[in-house]
C-alpha cells in the first residue's frame, strides 16, 4: 500500500496514527491525515497549510471540537476509516495525473481536498481555508519544484523528494548540501580531488576509490569534490553532477524476503541510469561485498559489476587498506572496476592548515574563539603522543574536546550562586525534617527562604547567561578562548602523559627526585642520579623525542635495591605502583615463548589477546617497563628490544606499532655479581669520596667486561647507561631495617595498637639479617622471625589487643622481649624488661 510513499509522507501516516492514540481513537481517518500533514511540518503540504493558517495546536483543538474524545482503549494496529482509504486511493490518482512516480505530502493534501465531505474539509472550512486555493498553491509549487531540478538542483532537493524516491529515502545529497554550506570546508588535497576529477572524466571504469588509514579524511574529498561542482570548479564531464552518498545500512534493512533488496537496487540504479548525472559515493565500500546475499542470492557487489564496468553507474569508493586488501582485492573482476586513489596522512603542518580551514566552524559551534598557538599544538602534540590514531582526525577531536572543555568552564554556576545553592539544599533538607515532624509552621517559613532563594539564583544565572551572551556579540575581541594549555590538558588525559608545562611545585620535585628515592632506597647514590638526570631531561624536552625516556641496565648482587628503585620512581614520579609493567624474564628463557612479548601470531592460541609487553604499554604508554634479571631472556628477546631503545616503537603481532617513547625502559641483571662482590669492601664508608669513586670506576669497568661476554655490542651500545650497584654497608642495612620496621608499625596502628621498638632491637635485627651476598632480603626474614611471629603469638593469647602500647626490646643475648600496657592499666607505669 506504501511502496510508492516517500519518506515524508510516511511521516505523515505515523503521525495521523499517533494523533489517532493521543484523541484515544480507534481508527485513522482524514483528520488525523490532516494533522499528520501539519505535523510533518517541512513538506509541501505543511507549508501550504501553514500559508492557510493552520498551526498543529489550534488544528488539534479544531478536531477534537468537531469528534470530541474517543473512550482511550485503543488497539495495537490502529485501521483507517473508509474516508482515510479514500483520502489514499486519492492521492494516488493525483500523483498519477501529475506524472509522478511517487506519492508525497502534496499528493496526501490533494487527494484529502478531492474528499470535500470528509471531516478534514470540515476543520479546514472552520479555518476559513478556501479548498480550491489550496489545490492551486500545491500545484503552484509542484511546478516550481520541477523547474529547479530541470536547471538542475539535484536529488532530495526538493520538500517532497521529487523523481527519484529511492535515492532520496536511502542516499543523502551532499551537492545540495554543499550549496547550502553546510559542509565543513576542505582544505588541502587538492591533489587527490584532482586524481578523483581525472577518474571521473574516462569513458569507461571511471570509478576513482579512496584508500587509506581511518581518519585521514577520505570523506572530506567526497565532501571536497560536491563543494567543487557546486561552485562550478570542475571540468565540463563533471559539470552539473550530483554527488549522492549511499547508505549501505539503510538500504539492506527490513529487505526480510529473498529478492526485496535486489529490487530496491535495481530500482536505484533505473534511477541512477535514467538521470545520468549522479554520482554515487559508498562509504566503506567495501561492505558491498556481501550486502544483501543470502542463500541462493546475489550481494550488490555482483549486481553492480556490469554497470561499473560500462559506466552506467558512476561511484566513487572510500575504504581502509585493511579492508580493500581483505575484501577488494580478494575480487579481481571488482577490483579492476575501480581505479585506486591514495590519500596518505598529513603532514603535522598540512594538519595546522586544516585546523585553521575549520576553525570558524568550531567557534561557532562552541561559541567561543581558538589561539593560533592551541591549533598548532593540537598537531603537534597529537602527532607526538597519540600514536595509534591518524592525523588530522586525532587533531580536530583534540580541538573540538578543548573547546567542550573550556565552555564546560565557562557553563557553571557563578561561584555567588554556587554559595546559595549550598544554602539552598540546607534549607530544603530543614524544610523536608519540618514536615515529617509536623512542624507545619517552620516548613511553611522554609519554604518561603527556599523560593526566595530560588529567584536569586535565577536571576543570577540569568544575569550571567546575559553577560556571556553580550561577550559573544560584540566581536572577536570577546568570549572565552581555548589556549595551548587547555590542548594539553586533553592529550594528558587521554594518554596520562604529562604534556603541560612544568609547574614551579613540579620544579622543585623534579629537582628534589633524588631526596625523594633516596626516601626508599638506601645507598646507590649513582642509579639515583642518573634516574634523576633522565626523568629531568625528558621533562623539559630535551631528550631524543624518538627514543624511549632512558634505557638502563642495573647490574649488581641479589637484594641491593635494583627492583626496588625501580618502584620507588613509578611511585613518586609516574603516580603510582600500578604505573610498571614488570616482566620477569626467567619466564622467557625458550624460544616459543618469546612470542607471548608481542602476541600470538595468528592462528595460535591467544592471537586475540595480545602481547603481555605490547597490550601493557598500549594501554598506558606512561609508564615505567622493568625487565627483571634479563641475563635469564632467550637471545630473541634482545632483538625486540632493539628495535624498542633505538626507535621507540615496536609492532605487535596485530600490526599494531606500539609507542614506546613516553617509557622508561629498566632492565635488572646478576651479571658481575661475584665481581661487585670481591671488590665490594672496598665500595664502602671506609675511604674518602675519592677513592670510592675511583673503586667505583674500576669495579664498573670490571662489571662492563663480564656485560660484554653475556650481551651483543649492538644490545650494549643501544643503552643510554650501565649503572653498577655495589654491595650494601652494616650502615646501609640499618637505614633499610629502620624503614622496614615502620612498615610493621604502620600496620599495627591500623588495628589501633601502638608499636615502638628500640635501638637494641634494631641492632639485633641487622646483626641477623645482614649478610654482604644476600643484600637487604635476609633483613625481611629477620623481622618476621623476630618481630612479627612474636607479636602474633601475644595478639592470639590477648596479652596485646586493640588500644595497646608495646615496646620490643632485645637484651645483649639476642633474647627478644614484647613489653606492653594495657588501654586499662595507667600511663605512668614502666615497662620493665623480664627477668
Amino acid at each position: 500500500m506504501f511502496e510508492s510513499f516517500t519518506e515524508k509522507a510516511i511521516r505523515v501516516i505515523m503521525l495521523a496514527q499517533e494523533e489517532s492514540r493521543r484523541l484515544g481513537h480507534h481508527t485513522v481517518g482524514s483528520e488525523q491525515i490532516l494533522l499528520g500533514l501539519v505535523g510533518e511540518g517541512t513538506g509541501i503540504a505543511a507549508k501550504v497549510l501553514r500559508s492557510a493558517g493552520l498551526n498543529l495546536k489550534d488544528a488539534r483543538a479544531e478536531v477534537e471540537k468537531v469528534l470530541g474524545r474517543g473512550p482511550g482503549l485503543i488497539p495495537i494496529e490502529i485501521p483507517f476509516t473508509a474516508s482515510a482509504k479514500k483520502v489514499i486511493e486519492s492521492s494516488t490518482e493525483e500523483s498519477r495525473q501529475l506524472g509522478h512516480n511517487y506519492i508525497g505530502t502534496e499528493h496526501l493534501l490533494l487527494g484529502l481536498i478531492r474528499e470535500d465531505d470528509g471531516a478534514a474539509a470540515i476543520v479546514l472550512k472552520n479555518f476559513q481555508a478556501d479548498l480550491g486555493d489550496i489545490r492551486n498553491e500545491v500545484i503552484k509549487m509542484i511546478t516550481d519544484m520541477s523547474e529547479d531540478q530541470t536547471v538542475g538542483a539535484g536529488v532530495g532537493g526538493g520538500s517532497s523528494g521529487a523523481k527519484m524516491p529511492t535515492l532520496e529515502e536511502y542516499g543523502t545529497n551532499l551537492t545540495k548540501l554543499a550549496q547550502e554550506g553546510k559542509l565543513d570546508p576542505v582544505v588541502g588535497r587538492n591533489k587527490q580531488i584532482e586524481r578523483v576529477l581525472q577518474i571521473l572524466g574516462r569513458r569507461t571504469k571511471n570509478n576513482p576509490c579512496l584508500i587509506g588509514e581511518p581518519g585521514v579524511g577520505k570523506t572530506a574529498i567526497a565532501e571536497g569534490l560536491a563543494q567543487r561542482i557546486a561552485t562550478g570548479d570542475v571540468p565540463e564531464t563533471v559539470e552539473g553532477k550530483t554527488v549522492i552518498t549511499l547508505d549501505m545500512g539503510l538500504l539492506v534493512a527490513g529487505t526480510k524476503y529473498r529478492g526485496e533488496f535486489e529490487e530496491r537496487l535495481k530500482k536505484l540504479m533505473e534511477e541512477i541510469k535514467q538521470s545520468g548525472d549522479i554520482i554515487l559515493f559508498l562509504d566503506e565500500v567495501h561492505t558491498l561485498v556481501g550486502a544483501g546475499a543470502a542463500e541462493g542470492a546475489i550481494d550488490a557487489a555482483n549486481i553492480l559489476k556490469p554497470a561499473l564496468a560500462r559506466g552506467e553507474l558512476q561511484c566513487l569508493g572510500a575504504t581502509t587498506i585493511d579492508e580493500y586488501r581483505k575484501h577488494i582485492e580478494k575480487d579481481p573482476a571488482l577490483e579492476r572496476r575501480f581505479q585506486p586513489v591514495k590519500v596518505p596522512e598529513p603532514t603535522v603542518d598540512e594538519t595546522i592548515g586544516i585546523l585553521k580551514g575549520l576553525r570558524e566552524r568550531y567557534e561557532i559551534h562552541h561559541k567561543l574563539r581558538y589561539s593560533d598557538e592551541a591549533l598548532i599544538a593540537a598537531a603537534q602534540l597529537s602527532y607526538q603522543y597519540i600514536s595509534d590514531r591518524f592525523l588530522p582526525d586525532k587533531a580536530i577531536d583534540l580541538v573540538d574536546e578543548a573547546g567542550s572543555l573550556v565552555r564546560l568552564r565557562h557553563a557553571k554556576l557563578p561561584d555567588e550562586a554556587k554559595d546559595l545553592d549550598k544554602k539552598l539544599k540546607e534549607i530544603t533538607r530543614q524544610k523536608n525534617d519540618a514536615i515529617r515532624s509536623q512542624e507545619f509552621e517552620t516548613a511553611g517559613e522554609l519554604r518561603r527562604e527556599e523560593l526566595e532563594l530560588k529567584t536569586q539564583i535565577m536571576s543570577l544565572v540569568d544575569k550571567s547567561k546575559e553577560v556571556s551572551k553580550a561577550e559573544m556579540e560584540s566581536g572577536a575581541s570577546a568570549g572565552p578562548m581555548v589556549t595551548e594549555a587547555d590542548i594539553q590538558r586533553i592529550v594528558a588525559s587521554w594518554t596520562s602523559v604529562p604534556v603541560e608545562k612544568v609547574s614551579v611545585d613540579e620544579s622543585s620535585r623534579l629537582l628534589k627526585m633524588e631526596e625523594t628515592l633516596h626516601g626508599r632506597v638506601i645507598g646507590q647514590d649513582e642509579a639515583v642520579r642518573a634516574i634523576g638526570r633522565a626523568i629531568r631531561r625528558a621533562r623539559v624536552g630535551l631528550r631524543n623525542p624518538n627514543r624511549p625516556v632512558a634505557s638502563f641496565i642495573f647490574a649488581g648482587p641479589t637484594g641491593v635495591g635494583k627492583s626496588e628503585l625501580a618502584k620507588a620512581l613509578a611511585t613518586s614520579y609516574y603516580g603510582s605502583e600500578e604505573a610498571m609493567v614488570r616482566l620477569d624474564m626467567s619466564e622467557f628463557m625458550e624460544r616459543h615463548t618469546v612470542a607471548k612479548l608481542i602476541g600470538s601470531p595468528p592462528g595460535y592460541v591467544g592471537y586475540t589477546e595480545g602481547g603481555q609487553l605490547t597490550e601493557a604499554v598500549r594501554r598506558r604508554p606512561y609508564t615505567v617497563v622493568l625487565l627483571d634479571e634479563i641475563e635469564k631472556a632467550h637471545p630473541d628477546v634482545f632483538n625486540l628490544m632493539l628495535q624498542i631503545m633505538e626507535d621507540g616503537r615496536l609492532t605487535d603481532s596485530r600490526g599494531r606499532t606500539v609507542d614506546f617513547k613516553n617509557t622508561l625502559i629498566i632492565m635488572t641483571s646478576n651479571v658481575g655479581s661475584s665481581v661487585i662482590e670481591k671488590g665490594g669492601k672496598q665500595l664502602g664508608f671506609d675511604h674518602d669520596d675519592g677513592e670510592a669513586r675511583s673503586s667505583y670506576g674500576r669495579i664498573k669497568s670490571l662489571v662492563d667486561e663480564e656485560m660484554k661476554q653475556y650481551f651483543r655490542p649492538e644490545f650494549l651500545n643501544r643503552l643510554d647507561e650501565m649503572i653498577v650497584f655495589r654491595q650494601l654497608t652494616k650502615m646501609e642495612v640499618k637505614e633499610i631495617a629502620v624503614i622496614m620496621l615502620a612498615e610493621v608499625t604502620g600496620r599495627m596502628k591500623a588495628k589501633g595498637i601502638e608499636l615502638m621498638v628500640t635501638e637494641n632491637f634494631k641492632d639485633l635485627v641487622v646483626e641477623e639479617g645482614y649478610d654482604p651476598s644476600y643484600g637487604a632480603r635476609p633483613l625481611r626474614r629477620a623481622i618476621m622471625r623476630l618481630l612479627e611471629d612474636k607479636l602474633a603469638d601475644k595478639m592470639l593469647a590477648e596479652d596485646v589487643k586493640e588500644g595497646d602500647y608495646v615496646i620490643i626490646d632485645a637484651d645483649p643475648m639476642g633474647n627478644v622481649a614484647v613489653l606492653s600496657r594495657h588501654s586499662d592499666l595507667p600511663k605512668d607505669q614502666p615497662l620493665a624488661f623480664p627477668a
